[in-house]
């Protein structure tokens, strides 16, 4: 289930109404509560501030004085739609002289959660296997510029006699280190981790 990486903040106008969305991830009932607080002080003046949350198995939404079904729900249909986890939408309107019906409420407030979540960083929890490798000095260019070359994320570095590396990645890259070093370079498998990775659109 995705979660996204950063607060968003996104605004859309329509018939003279302002929408302005925020993300914002939440880990429990409280800091979600908090952070709404700190949107409300932001925006004094809004008439409404709808909300939809969804934290663990804790599924919640509110429309803040909007006819009812309007907001919150519509917000909260688009955050399942998109399997979303630990997470808080919170869209702010401010009244713009023109009423936009049940209809065109339900559009607005979905709209805007979707527009602020395209703009969104998403993560995905994946099982990864964590590596390590130990070697000489006088191969640390070789075996940067391997590990850049192919995007290999090194989540550990000691420098002591040897350089020793924790880094994620698979079997598959044995063949190569062991060549690189002339065969003395030996991966050695640690362990399997649970590690947030950012989410490729073109999946």
């Amino acid at each position: 289930m995705p979660k996204i990486m950063n607060d968003v903040e996104h605004e859309i106008e329509i018939k003279k109404s302002r929408f302005i969305t925020y993300l914002h991830r939440s880990e429990n009932e409280e800091e979600a509560k908090s952070f709404l607080k700190l949107v409300k002080k932001e925006h004094p003046n809004a008439r409404h501030a709808c909300t939809a949350m969804i934290i663990g198995s804790l599924e919640r939404s509110n429309d803040d004085g909007e006819p009812a079904g309007t907001a919150g729900r519509p917000m909260l249909d688009v955050l399942q739609g998109m399997k979303m986890q630990d997470i808080l939408a919170v869209t702010v309107r401010y009244f713009g002289g023109t009423l936009l019906g049940k209809g065109g409420l339900v559009k607005a407030y979905s709209s805007s959660v979707k527009l602020a979540l395209n703009e969104a960083v998403l993560l995905e929890t994946k099982k990864v296997e964590v590596f390590a490798i130990e070697f000489d000095y006088a191969l640390l260019g070789k075996v940067d510029g391997y590990f850049r070359a192919k995007g290999i994320e090194i989540i550990d570095k000691d420098y002591q006699e040897r350089v020793y590396y924790e880094y994620v990645g698979n079997k598959k890259i044995e063949a190569d280190l062991l060549e690189l070093s002339s065969g003395s370079i030996q991966p050695i498998f640690l362990e399997e981790i649970e590690k947030e990775t950012p989410i490729s659109m073109e999946e």
